[in-house]
């Protein structure tokens, strides 16, 4: 699950370059927080059993048709509800009681999983059935990936909020180090059926911790009430606010043009490296360590701030650069875990401050919109990487990204302290260099003085 803040006033304004100024935390200080840790804890079971639907989906795919392109349709259909309907989703969660919103699409899920189970497990699966299912638990995830966003700000408040979303992506990214691994072993040794079975039984997990948890004890936020016109408001909304319009556009770019990683793993692996399927296994073992360690400094960073962003950003494009350019397959290997690691800052980061600068009876939309972004330019950016790729080479392709990363997270820095009245400060603190943003009045004050 995801992310959000508590409180039911709103936000209050941002100042200098951080979105939230709570003091630094523990890294694991939100599991202090009895409803949140029943959380995380049936999320743990249920994030494996989800990476395992993964695998074993399309290995059946693949099995049932022998065609690649059947897998990719799978996996667009798992995604489509989401890009057509998902704002629509968010203002319905702006609406509703989260805690029992996710208990009707975690059940939903649970019940996909049990049906590919039976069907494989009968003899009787066709690979139209795996398509409505894709297509189904895509439906639900309309609902459940806003819900899931904001619910946590519900259960931890504003304080905790970075510290309990950096937590959930150490979770997601744990998972998708054993579930693979789980579900290879399954495949090979008992079926498909097997790992469809576990992951419809693992939901039992977190429908039995949102049953468990304290309502008395959650944040209140007010709902929004039914109203015609609710889905131009969020719009509205965020176009009117500039550090919600640009961290989103900020995220786009990212996730558009440097997260290709299917297209430039699979052929670095092939085409430069000569390494075969072993070393794509590594290239994204190794950048999922990077993404957990990531998301556990960003839990005990504790704070949102602009220049951890867009600096995050730059160095994610950057390391993808490097990365492009490097000779053998070890270097490239090695780089993987800091590129993990940055794209990770960049994603708990533009999260979390999204969430701090939202009114909360505005955040399902927001964070529908966020996730649209984000997920959303997979589909958009993967066909233009593998042109790059097929047209100029792997090497083009990654440098490309990268340098549209960077290039964008420059920009938009910029835009960013011009709209904020802020200049950028480099300067020596400790014998270490420091990049912030400051005021102007400072340096105004400072050349008066």
């Amino acid at each position: 699950m995801s992310s959000g803040p508590g409180a039911d006033s709103a936000p209050a304004p941002t100042t200098h370059d951080s979105l939230s100024q709570p003091d630094r935390s523990s890294m694991f200080s939100s599991l202090k927080v009895r409803n949140y840790r029943l959380f995380f804890m049936g999320q743990v079971v249920s994030n494996i059993g989800t990476w395992m639907q993964r695998i074993a989906q399309d290995w059946l795919v693949l099995s049932l048709t022998g065609s690649a392109t059947a897998v990719g349709v799978t996996t667009a259909l798992q995604f489509l509800p989401m890009l057509l309907f998902g704002l629509y989703g968010g203002v319905l969660v702006d609406r509703l009681p989260k805690r029992r919103t996710l208990m009707f699409t975690q059940s939903a899920m649970a019940l996909t999983g049990i049906a590919l189970a039976v069907l494989t497990l009968s003899g009787h699966v066709q690979v139209w059935h795996v398509y409505v299912a894709a297509f189904a638990a895509g439906l639900a995830t309309v609902l459940d990936n806003p819900a899931r966003q904001t619910f946590v700000s519900e259960m931890v408040g504003p304080d905790q909020l970075q510290n309990a979303v950096s937590l959930n992506s150490a979770n997601f990214q744990s998972a998708r180090l054993v579930g693979p691994a789980v579900a290879g072993v399954m495949i090979t040794g008992v079926g498909t059926g097997w790992a469809f079975l576990f992951n419809g039984l693992s939901f039992v997990a977190p429908l039995a911790g949102l049953l468990m948890m304290r309502a008395r004890e959650l944040h209140v936020v007010e709902r929004a009430p039914r109203g015609k016109g609710q889905l131009r408001e969020g719009l509205q909304y965020v176009a009117g606010r500039p550090e919600l319009i640009w961290t989103i556009v900020l995220v786009g770019f990212v996730s558009t043009f440097g997260f290709n990683f299917p297209v430039y793993l699979s052929a670095f692996a092939d085409d430069v490296f000569h390494a075969g399927a072993g070393s794509y296994s590594l290239f994204n073992t190794l950048m999922a360590v990077g993404s957990l360690a990531g998301a556990l400094l960003a839990a005990r960073r504790g704070t949102a701030r602009l220049r951890v962003l867009v600096a995050g950003a730059v160095a994610f494009g950057a390391m993808e650069l490097v990365a492009a350019t490097a000779p053998s397959l070890w270097l490239f290997a090695l780089l993987m875990a800091p590129i993990g690691m940055f794209g990770m800052t960049v994603n708990v980061t533009a999260n979390t401050s999204v969430q701090l600068s939202t009114d909360p009876a505005m955040r399902g939309r927001v964070m529908a919109l966020y996730m649209m972004v984000f997920m959303g330019g997979a589909p958009v950016g993967a066909p233009i990487a593998g042109w790059i790729t097929d047209a100029y080479g792997v090497r083009a392709g990654l440098a490309t990204g990268g340098a549209i990363s960077a290039a964008a997270a420059v920009t938009i820095g910029l835009v960013l302290a011009r709209v904020g009245n802020l200049r950028l400060s480099v300067g020596w603190n400790g014998g270490h260099p420091q990049v912030r943003f400051v005021p102007r009045e400072q340096e105004e004050l400072a050349t008066a003085a």
